[in-house]
């Protein structure tokens, strides 16, 4: 699964980023944009993607998740598990409706050079690129014994050379359609109304790791409003390639 040039150029990088400047104006970072492919016309269908960044576990979000039997694909970083070991007992007694895949080992961000984006520190250089991706793989599969497919990169952007080299570990880029929170920085409200209003084929990217913030009540309260308009929740962990487009 390889994105091309015009998508890699195609996100906006209006970021607060104080890295060295690249090479050449093609290798900014991006923020890529994926989708479901082809999602059925006359249905709503969506992925909802959950990022658990370093912190702690959004139990509101979890509990009620499987209270209205919704699917969702949890991001989790290396971090994260070790500090929320029962919070990861919690999502694997649900195979049903919770898949896991891979935020990173440290959450930092797939960028090259110094410095951090939106307060999220970049590698530095390919070499760490690649170990924040295998290592977060890596923890991942030994703690649930399943090997993780997609990788997202801490704060969503991503250097454009970095890429391919992602790729060519056997990860997909999990990009999103629709940031439903801000880095959980929304209120609930705000947040519940994005959700909401998705539409078919949108992928959408909330956080796990903040429960201290009004942003979780508003995740779920948004999921249950989809789902009240009939909507279908798939999860990446269960979609090949070709059931995704980057645009």
């Amino acid at each position: 699964m390889c994105l091309s040039r015009r998508v890699l150029l195609a996100a906006p990088a209006i970021l607060s980023l104080a890295a060295t400047r690249p090479a050449t104006a093609s290798d900014a970072p991006v923020e890529p944009r994926m989708r479901l492919a082809n999602p059925a016309p006359d249905r709503l269908a969506v992925a909802l993607t959950l990022d658990a960044c370093p912190g702690g576990f959004d139990e509101r979000i979890a509990t009620g998740l499987v209270e209205s039997g919704i699917a969702a694909t949890i991001f989790v970083t290396n971090s994260w598990l070790k500090r929320n070991r029962a919070a990861l007992a919690f999502l694997m007694a649900h195979p049903d409706l919770f898949g896991i895949e891979n935020h990173g080992d440290q959450h930092l961000a797939p960028i090259l050079g110094h410095g951090s984006v939106f307060g999220v520190a970049a590698a530095g250089d390919l070499a760490a690129v690649q170990r924040e991706v295998t290592d977060g793989a890596g923890a991942i599969a030994a703690a649930t014994g399943t090997a993780p497919r997609w990788y997202r990169g801490a704060a969503g952007y991503y250097t454009p050379s970095a890429m391919p080299a992602i790729q060519q570990l056997g990860f997909g880029i999990a990009a999103y359609s629709l940031n439903s929170d801000m880095g959980a920085s929304l209120p609930a409200d705000g947040v519940a109304n994005r959700i909401a209003g998705a539409a078919n084929g949108d992928v959408i990217v909330a956080h796990f790791n903040q429960p201290d913030r009004s942003s979780g009540l508003g995740v779920i309260a948004g999921a249950r409003k989809l789902q009240s308009r009939g909507a279908s929740f798939l999860r990446l962990d269960r979609l090949a390639a070709t059931e995704v487009t980057y645009v």
